[in-house]
This record gives C-alpha cells, sequence and structure tokens, in this order.
C-alpha cells in the first residue's frame, strides 16, 4: 500500500506539491543547461557574468556591442528571462542567444539578470532582486561603478527595460516602481512586454503558491490596478502577444488598461499572429521570430 506522503494534494502547470511537502518540476533537464559569456568574433559582441550580490545571491550577464571609440556609449536593455518563476536563468542558452543578438542589432549594452527563483527562494525574490540589480546598474551613473563597461559606455539617458514572460511581468513592476519612487539619473525610455505573465488565467493559483506573501488573486503585481499603470516610468511601451498563448487576453487587457490610465506615453500592441508562448525563444531564426527581434530593435534605435 502506498504511503499517503505520496499523496499529490496541489497540481499544477509546472510542478506538483504532495503531502510530505515534496515538491515535483514538470519540465525536462535541459531547461537546467547554462552556456559561459563569450566573445562573438562575427558580431564583435562580448559578454561577462557579473555578481551584484552574494547575499541574496544576485547575478547578471552583461553584453556590450563592439566598441570603435574610447568614449562611445549605447542605450542600456535591462532584460529579465521568462521561465513561470521557477525555471530557466539568463544563463541558458536561448537567453545569451537572444541578448547578444540584440547588444549587436540594437547597438545595445544588455544587462540580463539572474534572480532567484521558485521553489529555493519563492516570490517575492524575484522582484527585490530584478529592482536590486536595477539599482546596481543605476550606481554607475556617476562613472564610479564597480563596472567599467557600464561606467565608461552605459547611455542613462537611453535606458529600456523589459522582459518575456514571467520576466514581462518583473518588467512591469520595475517600471512601476521607477515611475513611483524613482532611479536618480536614470532616465528609462522604454519597455519591453514579450508575452508578459499576468493574472486571469488557470495559471494564477500556480502563482499564488509560489508566493507565500500574496495579498490574494488581486495582487497588484499579477493584476495591475489602472491606477498603477498610470505611474509608469517611462516614455513607451511594446507590448507582444502570441495568437495561440494562454496569456493572450491579459496581454491585451494590460494594453487597453494602460490606455484607460491616463499614463501619459506611447503604448503599441504586436500580435504574433499563429504562434505560441515565447515562440522566438524555440525557433528564433523562423520569420516571426526574426520579425519581433527586429521589432524590438527598432524600438530600442528610435530617438
Amino acid at each position: 500500500m502506498a504511503s499517503s506522503d505520496s499523496e499529490i494534494v496541489k497540481e499544477f502547470r509546472l510542478f506538483r506539491v504532495y503531502k510530505d511537502g515534496r515538491l515535483q518540476l514538470n519540465f525536462p533537464p535541459f531547461v537546467k543547461a547554462t552556456v559561459p559569456p563569450s566573445d562573438d568574433p562575427v558580431t564583435g559582441v562580448r559578454s561577462k557574468d557579473v555578481t551584484i550580490s552574494s547575499e541574496p545571491p544576485v547575478s547578471a550577464r552583461i553584453f556590450i556591442p563592439k566598441v570603435t571609440d574610447p568614449k562611445q556609449k549605447f542605450p542600456l536593455l535591462f532584460y529579465m528571462h521568462g521561465g513561470g518563476f521557477c525555471m530557466l536563468s539568463a544563463f541558458a542558452p536561448g537567453y545569451h542567444s537572444f541578448c547578444s543578438t540584440l547588444s549587436a542589432k540594437a547597438g545595445a549594452i544588455v544587462v540580463s539578470v539572474e534572480y532567484g527563483l521558485f521553489p529555493d527562494r519563492p516570490i517575492p525574490a524575484c522582484y527585490e532582486d530584478s529592482w536590486a540589480a536595477l539599482q546596481w546598474v543605476a550606481s554607475h551613473v556617476s562613472g564610479s561603478g564597480p563596472e567599467p563597461w557600464l561606467n565608461d559606455h552605459a547611455d542613462f539617458g537611453k535606458v529600456f527595460i523589459g522582459g518575456d514572460s514571467a520576466g514581462g511581468n518583473i518588467s512591469h513592476t520595475l517600471a512601476f516602481r521607477v515611475g513611483s519612487i524613482g532611479l536618480p539619473g536614470v532616465k528609462v525610455v522604454g519597455v519591453i512586454l514579450i508575452h508578459p505573465y499576468f493574472g486571469g488565467t488557470e495559471d494564477d493559483q500556480m502563482w499564488l503558491y509560489m508566493n507565500p506573501s500574496n495579498s490574494g488573486l488581486q495582487d497588484p503585481r499579477m493584476k495591475p490596478p489602472v491606477e498603477d499603470l498610470g505611474k509608469l516610468g517611462c516614455e513607451r511601451v511594446l507590448i507582444f502577444v502570441a495568437e495561440k498563448d494562454l496569456l493572450n487576453v491579459v496581454g491585451k487587457n494590460y494594453h487597453e488598461d494602460l490606455k484607460k490610465s491616463g499614463w501619459g506615453g506611447r503604448a503599441e500592441l504586436v500580435e504574433n499572429h499563429g504562434e505560441e508562448h515565447v515562440f522566438h525563444m524555440r525557433n528564433p531564426n523562423c520569420e516571426k521570430a526574426v520579425e519581433l527581434t527586429s521589432k524590438v530593435v527598432s524600438f530600442i534605435k528610435e530617438d
């Protein structure tokens, strides 16, 4: 007879919970794959890993385009990876490639954040880690921060915040914080939300479980109130939704609420027809993935 400890008490899309408290993650081993930083001999993009905080552990991978002038300045994209708040990494092969491509094509420094994941570090670790990392970036405004690439080459008047899926959700919370309490010396020009993970789907209960300190289904991080959207600390927002994505409707609702909020910026919605959630990470060379990347690049390069 099976032990009652093996009884499943919670079953979510990405993991299940047993009666004895054990968690079983429902994703394949390849999602744990990582690659080291490297220099791209074709594009000239270089990358390195930096430690932002030892306790709690927060790090990032920084990408910089080819430098042709020691005084050259680049816009900066602060990027949060996806993975349902419980998997993947800034160091995963797909995110390394995506950020390197954006750095090369947009001529931008990319800071890709490695934030805490459930179950080792439940929500809100992801939000607090990402905010700490953004503050770390801002510590270079005077040119005396710990990272030379940012001191010498980051244009803090052209900063962008972006992410996909869970990273899109985190990007929203960062933009709200910037608009609410500021980030001295930094101008956030735009926010890029790729298939963002917001509330209003069957995954709501999973997010609540991963966040023991949640304030219920109306938690503003999952269902941003219209008044919060009016406080976004940026001038432009670019939102992608995929036609076949469970999160399609919530992304469209975010766009509509943003337009109603009184926020003074410009919001653009792009629908990836015939595509599923974060399709561009699984098939980065397909025509529509190339179009998505090109749209992000144009958004960053726009004057």
